[in-house]
């Protein structure tokens, strides 16, 4: 099963180099144990655009949807057997990069 970790901060700033250092550290972890799909970093919600072209509405709206202190600022998509497995994996994640993280079932 796919599963998605959303990584939720509170600050504007990058991981320091430390947290860095243990992000890679569990990304090599993911990789080597067959759990690593991909991950990334993604911008603050300030930076986001919000569309609504339903029924051509051309609606655009700057800044994100949701107006909150804490935003999602990274994301892993890992392959896991089961959601005990994928748990434990965010749970790893978190204590990488000093952060909270939600995980979700990714569907295909």
């Amino acid at each position: 099963m796919r599963y998605i970790i959303f990584v939720i901060d509170d600050q504007t700033e990058k991981a320091s180099g430390n947290e860095m250092a243990a992000i890679d550290a569990f990304n090599e972890m993911l990789e080597s144990n067959g759990h690593w799909i991909t991950a990334g970093g993604i911008q603050h919600g300030a930076q986001a655009t919000v569309l609504d072209n339903r029924a051509g509405a051309g609606l655009v709206h700057e800044g994100s949807l949701y107006d909150s202190a804490e935003h999602y600022s990274g994301f892993w998509l890992i392959e896991a057997a089961d959601h005990d497995t994928a748990l434990e994996l965010a749970a790893a994640g978190s204590k990488a990069c000093n952060r909270k993280v939600e995980l979700r079932p990714y569907l295909r």
